[in-house]
């Protein structure tokens, strides 16, 4: 059992001033695997001190080296492949496949993208009239979801570091411990004293400590609405510049030429990644009338091949994260029969011969109105809803008939109509079929998915601010 009862603060790792403690759960077996330290104001005090210490050096560091500290990171980080996809199936549930080829992978091209951004990221532009200077905001607060314990963590860190801010990460309390292997690597290549700093806690203190602190300049967050809305408030006290990334309800608009049977794939593959829990999953696939029951059969062909059960034996998808998580699912998939959509596949329960562990059905609902409460809220879990269209004008007004617009899908082959629904879907990123990730694209929502943009130098510039010199001589 792992037991991480020290915080790390100004590079040691030191002991809480409290005395509360946490266990950590594996979703997959239900047992505690862990243990660590909740953090308290005063341990959250230390760290901003240690950070608000180490900025005037590491704001100063030279882009070379700040370049050469994140390549080494993600040497050291691949160094520590192995143990990295143990501890994200263990401590999420995840299967050992997806926690390579997707946990493990994105972790890993994160700091490697920000060395490569950062290589050519100009902080200076002479203009004929003036000279703009970008210059690093300051003290940044990170405050991360356990849905990707190295996903969203590195991409900030990366950023951070890129910028020259120091930062006091806040992971969640259900997947700590890939942020422990994080500060290991930190610690060993040599990141300075202060400008990394981890505290355990939870959201209600150390949380809500960040995005109150006056002396914190910046604030990133990922996770739920409500909690962004929470941030928010908080830093307005101290006019605290935020970047929020949140939840998303967004479409896969298939078209009237697409393969139906790999589109079925393709949207199932949405729900069951990470057991649906991710922010920018399609779980609204919007289908020409036409290819209704096509489609429907399809999804009933293709779902075997997404078998749930242990993460440790293969299977395509794990549990959800926690029994709470799941009690939060099942009454969507109750009130989808409820509002009159038809249950196709899945439904509320565990699947057969999967008692022990917070396992759920992969569900899909078709006869879905876009009005419904299952196609307008998030759910994060493997549930998807299947609503038709009659034209592409419809479909591009239902994909943006939401309080979201974090993400946007489209298949098909017709160049025109895949543009027309690229350009029409109102969201940060849209993917058009099967085009692999870019880590230099930047990432983010419009409306209620939230504010800022995080990858690449759109990541880097979260951390920034622009100065302005008349009159100056050069750099």
């Amino acid at each position: 059992m792992k037991r991480y009862l020290n915080h790390y603060i100004n590079g040691e790792w030191v002991a809480s001033t409290g005395s509360e403690t946490q266990p950590v759960i594996n979703p997959a077996t239900e047992e505690q695997i862990g243990e660590i330290s909740l953090g308290t104001k005063e341990d959250l005090e230390k760290a901003v001190q240690a950070a608000r210490d180490a900025f005037p050096h590491f704001s100063a560091m030279s882009q070379e080296d700040r370049v050469k500290m994140l390549e080494d990171i993600a040497a050291e980080y691949e160094n520590r492949k192995n143990e990295i996809i143990e501890t994200i199936t263990d401590e999420l549930g995840s299967p050992l496949e997806v926690s390579e080829n997707v946990h493990f992978m994105m972790g890993y091209n994160h700091f490697s993208q920000a060395a490569e951004s950062l290589k050519n990221f100009s902080f200076y532009e002479e203009l004929e009239g003036h000279t703009r200077v970008k210059e690093t905001m300051g003290i940044s607060g990170l405050i991360t979801p356990w849905n990707f314990p190295t996903n969203q963590t590195s991409t900030k860190i990366a950023s951070a570091f890129a910028a020259g801010s120091p930062v006091i990460l806040k992971p969640a309390e259900q997947t700590p411990f890939a942020a422990f292997i994080l500060t290991e690597i930190f610690d060993k290549v040599g990141v300075p004293k202060g400008a990394f700093n981890l505290v355990n806690g939870s959201g209600k203190v150390i949380g809500d400590g960040i995005s109150s602190h006056e002396d914190i300049d910046f604030v990133s967050f990922t996770g739920s609405g409500a909690t962004g809305e929470k941030i928010m408030k908080n830093a307005a006290e101290n006019i605290t510049n935020v970047a929020l990334e949140l939840g998303g309800k967004s479409p896969l608009v298939v078209l009237d030429d697409a393969d139906v049977k790999e589109a079925a794939r393709a949207a199932l593959t949405h729900i069951t990644n990470n057991t649906g829990q991710v922010c920018s999953a399609a779980t609204r696939t919007l289908i020409p009338s036409s290819m209704k029951e096509e489609f429907e059969a399809a999804i009933k062909e293709v779902l075997p091949e997404f078998k749930v059960g242990d993460p440790r034996n293969g299977n395509h998808m794990g549990p959800l994260i926690s029994e709470d998580q799941w009690n939060t699912v099942q009454p969507y998939m109750e009130k989808g029969k409820e509002e009159g959509a038809t249950l196709l596949v899945g439904g509320p329960g565990k699947p057969e011969g999967l008692e022990t562990g917070f396992y759920a059905k992969p569900t899909v609902f078709t006869d879905v109105d876009n009005q419904m409460v299952i196609a307008q809220e998030e759910i994060f879990g493997p549930v998807m809803c299947v609503i038709t269209y009659d034209s592409l004008d419809e479909a591009i007004a239902i994909s943006n008939d939401t309080d979201y617009g974090l993400a946007g899908y489209v298949y098909g082959k017709d160049e025109e109509k895949l543009r027309k629904a690229a350009t029409g879907i109102r969201a940060g990123r849209i993917k058009v079929n099967d085009t692999p990730a870019d880590f230099a694209a930047p990432f983010g929502g419009y409306k209620q998915s939230g504010i800022g943009r995080e990858w690449g130098d759109y990541g880097i510039e979260e951390y920034l601010e622009v100065k302005t010199i008349l009159g100056y001589p050069g750099k």
